[in-house]
């Protein structure tokens, strides 16, 4: 089971920062160009100058200065002249994340806690696949500035509610940190009483945690801790003392059944599809799903951001020309032949695995690592790259459920990469964890 413990936290000055709105910025994996701009425009002390970082040109006398190592020095500074402080005592951060959702106002509840590394399945368990691509870039910064700058997103079970409890009776009092920022708004308290620091940890300790967002920065971190561990050791420290900061990383727990847990699906724009592959697709799909053509109208893609129209299991876009092609799976045909038998249950019978399997590789031939293939979760996006013919289909799903999540992981499974979306996203900059 995980193992989680408060720490030091850093955090912004309100002395010298009067308004954490303007420092505070989404993960460095979900900023385009755009936003970046924005960001650093905000303020001097936005946490983006942090996470998600500009090219440094070298001088002649900064021939080894890079873009790591200014941030390294831009954090350090920042602690010196008091912009950043650390706290007095070790604590558990209770953070209130409020926002709007398809007009209704919602509410998450994260406890952000430093947990302990370990390898997948030792108490924490990835939901998708991952990309093979290394993270090189976090695991440099990680080197630079000794810090974790944003907490990874995971999920627990408190399904009797008790846990919920623990927390309310922790929230009686004043928080550190509370702000409004476009639309959201973030309430924060530090948890340092001694019986409420034990009563969390126990109950953490009986539960397995399911990584929402972070999966890459989760396997940085272990990188990262075996890099620590071996600069010790050789270094002629032959133990280590397994309490070390490098042996954590910072993560924020959120419950699989928090009213505030709001999942998106992620949707596919594909391109390079063979002229003869397309024109058999239509009939090629009518021997699984019940296809309908209905008239493509704003109304419908605007309710298409929310939810899935007609009980489809997805919808085609490009296909048939101004119009959505809904699919529904057809009473009484199995496809569990024609899914990969290395798979569970849960994962044969979830909609992006069988528009991996069945749709883009049986029928398109497009392999699900191939570079035609994009992802968005914005509805309004898709819709313009196949109007625009930058797309030749664009494929939009329902939202997936927390429920079938849990069922993938249990099952030892895990879903096709880019399955889920989590919103909104956390911020960088609320809570920093120092991991020298």
């Amino acid at each position: 089971m995980a193992e989680v413990c408060p720490f030091l936290g850093i955090r912004y000055n309100r002395e010298v920062v009067k308004d954490l709105a303007q420092v505070i910025c989404p993960p460095y994996d979900v900023i385009t160009p755009q936003q970046q701009k924005h960001y650093y425009g905000k303020s001097d002390y936005n946490a983006i100058r942090l996470e998600y970082l500009l090219p440094v040109v070298a001088t002649t006398r900064q021939s080894n200065y890079n873009k790591y190592s200014g941030a390294a020095v831009t954090f350090q500074r920042w602690l010196k002249e008091g912009v950043l402080q650390v706290e007095d005592c070790p604590a558990f951060y209770l953070h209130d994340h409020y926002f709007t959702y398809s007009g209704e106002k919602k509410r998450r509840r994260g406890l952000i806690a430093r947990v302990r590394l370990g390898p997948w399945g030792n108490g924490i368990y990835p939901h998708e696949e991952t990309f093979s691509k290394t993270k090189s870039d976090r695991l440099q910064l990680m080197r630079a500035c000794q810090a974790n700058f944003s907490p990874l997103f995971a999920l627990y079970q408190d399904s009797e509610g008790k846990f919920g409890k623990i927390l309310s009776e922790a929230s009686q009092g004043k928080p550190v940190i509370k702000f409004a920022d476009s639309g959201e708004s973030h309430v924060v308290w530090a948890i340092t009483e001694p019986k409420f620091i034990h009563r969390i940890s126990e109950f953490i300790t009986t539960q397995a945690l399911y990584m929402a967002d972070g999966h890459h920065r989760y396997e940085t971190a272990l990188a990262y801790q075996q890099e620590r561990a071996h600069i010790i050791v050789s270094g002629g420290k032959q133990s280590l003392a397994g309490k070390e900061a490098f042996n954590y990383v910072m993560m924020t727990l959120v419950d699989f059944f928090d009213p505030g847990l709001v999942l998106f699906p992620v949707h596919r724009l594909v391109r390079g599809i063979a002229p003869s592959a397309l024109a058999r697709l239509e009939g090629q799909l009518s021997q699984i799903f019940i296809l309908k053509i209905i008239p493509l109208t704003d109304s419908l893609i605007s309710s298409l951001k929310h939810k899935m129209i007609g009980g489809a299991f997805l919808v085609i876009l490009g296909l048939v020309p101004q119009s959505l092609v809904l699919l529904k799976q057809r009473q009484g045909i199995s496809v569990d032949a024609m899914m990969p038998e290395n798979h569970s249950q849960p994962y044969k019978k979830f909609n992006v695995s069988l528009l991996n399997h069945l749709i883009l590789g049986r029928m398109l031939g497009v392999a699900q690592d191939s570079e035609d293939i994009a992802y968005t979760v914005d509805v309004d996006e898709a819709c313009q790259q196949i109007e625009e013919g930058k797309y030749q289909l664009a494929f939009l799903l329902s939202p997936p459920q927390p429920e079938i999540v849990k069922a993938i992981v249990e099952a030892k499974d895990r879903m096709p990469r880019k399955s889920t979306y989590f919103y909104p996203k956390l911020p960088t900059g609320l809570i920093i964890n120092p991991l020298g």
